[in-house]
């Protein structure tokens, strides 16, 4: 018969399990809305020990990130990463520029299609892959006011053409006034 391990109290506490890879941390929903996007990219990001801790918690906003690329490095920035607060003074700063991990000859191209064609660099999600933590990138055309209206219309089509089967399940007729 094999005796179970006696918990005492000087056992460490288990330790939360970190998020399986390829889950979305962040995620930029209203860049979809503000954006057309043209082509995506995935690139790595500079992160300091107390920066993926918050990361892996759910701390990290990318609402209002953008990538300017300048002498063939990407940069991310207005990306927020809460404090972790486990660390006293070795924190980071929540607003800080991070550095994008990219090939120089891929940024470079990328950079010409941003000046030539006037799209602007979006990051769309946080995420991790094979325990590190990526950003998608998103090349984009600004929306104007009407295409914004268009979409919006569209996708209300979309979901009371995807209600319809269900409501003639429960014997309700669909009306068009």
């Amino acid at each position: 018969m094999a005796k179970t391990p006696i918990k005492t109290a000087s056992s460490p506490a288990p330790k939360p399990a970190a998020p399986p890879s390829g889950t979305t941390l962040a995620s930029n929903r209203k860049a979809s809305y503000e954006y057309e996007i043209v082509e995506r990219y995935e690139a790595g990001v500079v992160l300091s020990g107390t920066e993926i801790k918050s990361i892996r918690a759910g701390k990290a906003d990318i609402g209002d990130a953008y990538v300017r690329l300048d002498a063939g490095e990407g940069r991310l920035i207005g990306m927020h990463i809460a404090e972790w607060p486990g660390a006293a003074r070795q924190n980071h700063e929540p607003k800080r520029v991070r550095r994008l991990l990219r090939h120089k000859s891929e940024i470079i191209a990328i950079g010409t299609k941003v000046k030539t064609k006037g799209l602007t660099l979006i990051p769309l999600r946080l995420y991790l892959s094979r325990g590190r933590c990526k950003v998608e990138i998103g090349l984009g055309r600004g929306k104007k006011a009407f295409d914004k209206r268009a979409a919006l219309a569209y996708r209300a089509g979309r979901r009371q053409a995807d209600r319809q089967p269900s409501d003639r399940k429960r014997g309700e007729e669909f009306r068009s006034y």
